[in-house]
């Protein structure tokens, strides 16, 4: 029997001057046709403020600061395609550089939205990480 191990990820809540969060349609393999934060997984010997600030950049070409750790969550949905992911979400409290599409082959396109009207799908860590920061809570256990 092949051993199998949960990974570990990162998400990023990054909010505009309008208290909007940036979401972008994922259309990769992985939770495609569902809206997520940017974010990803931790290379090795990286740290977690580290990879929020790679992924974010790579995927939204913004630069974010003023990280603030808002949830810890545990992704079980996508256990039937062999995934499971441990999720530390950060929210980016200032941001700057110029909103792109920079990694179209896993994303169709990002959208600022007020969080009293989000779209839907979201995926199931951007789902996790809003519960927990709107119940000013890190951790929900299941």
């Amino acid at each position: 029997m092949e051993n199998k191990h949960a990974l570990a990820g990162i998400g990023v809540m990054v909010t505009n001057e309008k208290s909007e969060v940036l979401l972008g349609l994922r259309h990769s393999s992985h939770g495609a046709g569902e809206w997520s934060f940017p974010g990803g997984k931790i290379d090795l010997g990286e740290t977690m403020e580290e990879t929020a600030k790679r992924e974010t950049k790579e995927e939204t070409n913004l630069e974010i600061f003023d990280l603030e750790l808002i949830s810890l969550t545990n992704e079980l949905r996508y256990l039937k395609d062999g995934k499971q992911f441990v999720v530390v979400g950060f929210k980016a409290n200032t941001y700057r550089g110029e909103l792109k599409l920079t990694n179209p082959e896993r994303f169709h396109e990002w959208r600022w939205f007020p969080l009293n009207n989000l779209p839907k799908p979201l995926f199931e860590g951007t789902e996790l990480m809003i519960k927990n920061y709107l119940a000013h809570k890190i951790y929900q256990p299941e």
